[in-house]
């Protein structure tokens, strides 16, 4: 099944929800109300081949946390994303076994078409 996963909080995440086709099938994962589990985060590296690219370094508590200034390895990605659910880059779709991870335009045209 195709899925998107989001955060029902972030306006970001509204504004593309609410511009998806109206026909999509995607079921919605709320990071926050449901976090995601480490089967979820595993299939999301599985398709992108990266915890890092999958790693948000705009989070808040990536700044607060200093993390900038360390040298984090796959691993602390991993971990800091199954932590806190603002580590996750949003949204994510996964759509007939590919990853879309963030919001840029280019993404988001992808998964539009990807939508189709």
């Amino acid at each position: 099944m195709d899925k998107i996963y989001y955060l029902a909080s972030c306006d970001t995440c509204r504004k593309i929800i609410k511009s998806l086709p109206k026909d999509h099938d995607l079921a919605f994962h709320d990071i926050k109300q449901d976090p995601i589990t480490i089967e979820d985060l595993e299939e999301m590296y599985r398709l992108s081949g990266s915890y890092e690219a999958l790693f948000s370094k705009k989070a808040q508590l990536y700044k607060s946390m200093d993390l900038k200034n360390k040298s984090l390895t796959e691993d602390d990605y991993k971990k800091y994303i199954l932590e806190h659910y603002t580590f996750l880059s949003r949204p994510v779709f996964i759509i007939n076994d590919k990853i879309y991870i963030g919001n840029t335009q280019q993404n988001m045209l992808q998964v539009m078409k990807a939508l189709g």
